[in-house]
């Protein structure tokens, strides 16, 4: 394994592994405060933090204007509709549920992959995505009950495709620009795009208790660690490896937020958890080796 893939492996894990505690702080303060403000309040914390770190590290601002259209729509796709479908959809079902239905991303991301970028469709992809699938399956199950839990399942779907469309349109940018700039921006567009909704709603911020602490750590949580450092170790990662592989390490996830599912909310763990972590981890491991 050259250096190249061994780093953007350590950024994606990395990533996901966040995202996988993303799931069960979602789970918590979403009950106490609405998908799209939360989003819209993860956004302005990881906004100041992000602009904090970029002022120290002297990165450049500008942004050509031929690449402007492209980061918003990755703003808009990514940072916009898949956050707030995947905090929607967790809301409306369960943290696992969540883990088992954004398993579909790296399908996507191999589908849009070839369309976008002309990546081939290797039997190593396709056997790599087919095994972390089943592993995904083994830890969490699929457990669906009543139209709330239908609906949360299409709010899902809808986070894992834009998600992967987004994961995608990134290896498009030129990779002149800091991943921490990209971020910067794209989280900016998100803010933009969800202030007019959030206005229009903004006497539920009234019944907010944000001296609480489970709700204070979860807005910490969820801006500047899931959100200002976690956003910008995977775009980095997306520059090292290329987007239908990247996927996988998105699978990471189920891994880490079953755990805390177990330790936090209490949702119970079967012996499946050992074999599917087993699949995930190889299928990790195939596309590390055999990457492009």
């Amino acid at each position: 394994m050259n250096s190249k893939k061994f780093l953007g492996a350590v950024f994606l894990s990395t990533s996901a592994s966040i995202w996988g505690g993303m799931f069960v702080v979602v789970k918590i303060v979403v009950e106490y405060i609405p998908p799209i403000e939360l989003v819209w309040l993860r956004y302005l914390i990881a906004l100041f933090f992000l602009t904090c770190f970029g002022l120290a590290r002297k990165i450049k601002w500008r942004i050509a204007r031929k690449d402007l259209f492209l980061v918003f729509l990755v703003g808009l796709i990514g940072n916009t509709i898949s956050i707030v479908t995947q905090e929607t959809g967790t809301w409306l079902s369960s943290a696992q549920l969540g883990a088992v239905i954004t398993s579909a991303t790296p399908t996507f991301m191999i589908i849009f992959a070839w369309l976008l970028l002309k990546e081939r469709i290797t039997l190593i992809k396709v056997v790599s995505i087919i095994m972390a699938t089943a592993g995904v399956v083994m830890i969490v199950g699929i457990h669906v009950t009543g139209a709330q839990s239908v609906l949360g399942v299409l709010s899902l779907v809808v986070a894992a495709l834009t998600w992967a469309i987004m994961s995608v349109l990134i290896k498009k940018i030129p990779r002149k620009y800091d991943p921490l700039q990209i971020t910067i921006y794209t989280t900016l567009v998100a803010i933009l795009c969800l202030t007019p909704f959030v206005l229009r709603n903004f006497s539920v911020f009234h019944n907010i208790c944000f001296t609480d602490f489970r709700i204070a750590f979860s807005l910490l949580y969820l801006g500047l660690i899931s959100t200002a450092f976690a956003f910008v170790m995977w775009n980095k990662g997306l520059q090292l490896m290329n987007a239908s592989s990247s996927g996988l390490f998105f699978l990471l996830q189920p891994i880490v937020g079953t755990l805390l599912s177990w330790l936090v909310l209490n949702e119970g763990v079967s012996w499946g958890f050992f074999g599917g972590t087993a699949l995930i981890l190889s299928s990790v491991w195939l596309a590390i080796r055999f990457a492009d």
